[in-house]
């Protein structure tokens, strides 16, 4: 059993603002491989060209390096209410999993961050559906001009349930998401040799990159049949650089492996496994240092630069409960904005 708990030290919009800014810079320096991972997918190049590095050079070169970055500013603008949306769910189904004492199962709280992530990537699923509508895209002879234009574009060409199309692979996706999670966590232990409460930050580090190789891995091919729905369009020049043609999801399956074989359901998955540790390194090295700005700022460390615990300060106390106690000291009331004597 677990005990679901967060830092109490940092407030609610604190949580939310490192977390944004983890993801945001994560999300900025690892864009040209999630670029590549995507026209992978979608088929847009073909023949020697899939590799990650020839794939990114050819686009280099056809558009320009601003093209490495086709649709990141979407996905910076999808990525707070993804977090908000994420983080509140996460909250209301680990409640509904815990038992009395406030406890929850290890597998209960992978099953509660999969739903969470499912509801929060379902409520923001137009936002990634124009991100992938303007990464396959020519930025020199483009279909769509910006992100409104992409947005009321595909609303007035191909109706509002075009921007949902694919929408149920996530669902779908979710579920060897959660295997491969728990199939992780179940041999950390084997796996170091050692007791989960003693690993070190290196050692969780590397289990989160783990984690994320195994689960996306198996959840891999969803997750292109996904990208090649999201891209297809009658509207786009070659249907949306698409390389096989399909009528639905299960088609798509089919067409997959009748053109390409079942290894064609992983086609980018090398981009996407090298974007792994990259991407979670940046996040949780931003995240520490913009945790440790705001516990500095609420008076918990001495320095920003270090963990230090500030002397005479009981951690165990809310930033709100610390600001009181500091006012109490200084003025002899509490709640009071009234200067004393």
């Amino acid at each position: 059993m677990a005990t679901w708990r967060r830092d109490r030290r940092l407030t609610g919009s604190q949580r939310l603002l490192c977390a944004g800014l983890a993801g945001a810079l994560s999300l900025s320096l690892t864009a040209p491989l999630e670029l590549v991972t995507v026209l992978a997918q979608v088929g847009v190049v073909r023949g020697r060209d899939r590799g990650p590095w020839t794939t990114g050079l050819a686009v280099w070169r056809a558009e320009g390096p601003r093209a490495l970055w086709k649709g990141n500013t979407v996905a910076y603008l999808r990525l707070f209410p993804y977090s908000a949306l994420q983080l509140t769910a996460y909250r209301k189904f680990v409640v509904l999993f815990m038992d009395d004492l406030g406890h929850i199962s290890q597998w209960s709280a992978i099953v509660a961050g999969s739903l969470a992530g499912m509801v929060s990537t379902i409520v923001t699923y137009p936002a990634d559906l124009i991100k992938t509508r303007l990464i396959v895209q020519n930025i020199l002879e483009p279909s769509y001009r910006g992100i409104l234009h992409a947005f009321s574009t595909v609303y007035q060409q191909e109706g509002f349930l075009a921007l949902y199309r694919g929408v149920s692979l996530t669902v779908l996706g979710a579920l060897p998401f959660s295997a491969g999670s728990l199939l992780v966590y179940m041999n950390l232990e084997k796996i170091w040799n050692e007791p989960r409460d003693r690993f070190s930050l290196l050692q969780n580090f590397a289990n989160v990159c783990l984690a994320a190789a195994v689960t996306q891995t198996l959840s891999f091919p969803f997750d292109t049949v996904k990208r090649k729905m999201q891209a297809q369009s009658p509207y786009l020049p070659h249907c949306g650089g698409v390389d096989v043609h399909f009528s639905g999801a299960m088609d798509c399956f089919r067409q997959i492996v009748k053109a390409q074989g079942v290894l064609g359901l992983w086609n980018g998955l090398a981009a996407n496994l090298l974007r792994i540790v990259p991407y979670f390194g940046v996040m949780f090295g931003t995240f520490e240092f913009c945790k440790r700005i705001c516990l500095y700022q609420n008076g918990y460390i001495v320095s920003p630069l270090s963990y230090k615990l500030t002397p005479g300060v009981d951690q165990s106390l809310k930033p709100q409960e610390l600001r009181e106690l500091k006012k109490f000291f200084k003025t002899g009331k509490l709640n009071s904005r009234k200067p004393t004597l």
